[in-house]
């Protein structure tokens, strides 16, 4: 038999998948420290944060599913690199189940190989505004 949510094998109770605390520590980017902790929307916001400063695959400490494919975006010209960041964006945020959706993505050249990057996620905390800058490497 295999063990499904909530069976019981040998007096031990098997979960298969639970919903994660979303309380964590704060990081303080500019002093490159870990200050406290965060909790609902905050974190979440450090989570997107989090995802996008982390390339998908490199990591084995993080699941598949984690983290931003920008490398791939490496060498393409701006038209495609717009229209895939997007895409790209949206794909890896949307893997924290906290997050239900994205809206009013914005994307601007904000110098001649970096990209400004907003929107507004929906989470199950409320909106959540985001704005990033993502290096552009030609």
């Amino acid at each position: 038999m295999i063990p499904s949510a909530g069976s019981r094998l040998g007096g031990v109770t098997i979960v298969t998948e639970a919903e994660q605390p979303s309380k964590t520590y704060r990081i303080d980017y500019a002093k490159n420290q870990i200050v406290g902790w965060i909790d609902g929307a905050q974190a979440v916001a450090q989570a997107i944060y989090k995802i996008l400063l982390t390339e998908r695959f490199r990591y084995l400490i993080y699941s598949w599913n984690y983290g931003a494919e920008l490398e791939s975006l490496i060498g393409e010209n701006y038209s495609v690199y717009e229209s895939e960041l997007k895409r790209i964006v949206k794909e890896a945020v949307l893997q924290d189940g906290r997050i239900n959706s994205i809206r009013h993505f914005q994307l601007s050249r904000s110098g001649r190989n970096a990209v400004s990057v907003s929107f507004t996620a929906d989470t199950i905390y409320g909106e959540v505004p985001i704005e990033t800058e993502v290096e552009r490497i030609v």
